[in-house]
């Protein structure tokens, strides 16, 4: 897996201060994305060991809520398997971070099966606690929004989705703004 940059210190991609993994490679080519660049899965530079150590150095101060992970898009089944193993890591050595993902992919579509590896992709599932889902389409684009860039995205509580069978929105989320029409187009 390549990625294309982390931040350290954002504060756009989630909850709190977070560091944020921009992973390379994207099949979904949403018209008008803003990181169009990653789409390239060979763009940026190699996913190495050192480059976790580094990530995970820099959600250690306290101040820091957690990690967000976008790209590219986590969920191509080329990076199914390194960004699991981020994730396992940050949860076993920093249990109180939160992990937020941003995906194309629908929650309904990776808990089916119908996204890479099935197995890869639901153990990542869940280890994430915020999930992020649906394509960024241009047409529902709403500057408004809270984290998402588009109406058609939803900011969904995994851990509660997984246990109720069904997508279920972060409290407090769609109450602060929930955007307009279907949230299902996608």
């Amino acid at each position: 897996m390549n990625y294309a940059t982390i931040k350290k210190n954002d504060v756009a991609n989630g909850e709190g201060v977070r560091v944020s993994l921009f992973v390379s490679g994207c099949r979904h080519h949403c018209k008008n994305c803003f990181n169009k660049e990653a789409w390239d899965f060979a763009y940026g530079a190699p996913y190495t060991e050192e480059i976790e150590s580094e990530i995970l150095a820099a959600l250690k101060p306290r101040f820091v809520s957690g990690l967000s992970l976008l790209g590219g898009e986590p969920f191509e089944p080329e990076n199914q398997a390194d960004v699991l193993s981020l994730v396992k890591r940050v949860k076993a050595e920093m249990p109180e971070k939160t992990v937020w993902c941003y995906t194309g992919f629908l929650f309904e579509s990776i808990r089916e099966g119908k996204v890479g590896d099935p197995t890869v992709a639901n153990e990542l599932l869940s280890h994430i606690d915020v999930l992020v889902d649906g394509k960024f389409v241009e047409e529902r684009k709403d500057l408004s929004l809270l984290f998402r860039g588009s109406s058609n995205q939803r900011i969904l509580d995994v851990k509660a989705s997984l246990n109720k069978g069904e997508a279920t929105w972060l409290a407090g989320t769609w109450q602060r703004n929930m955007g307009s029409g279907n949230i299902y187009d996608a």
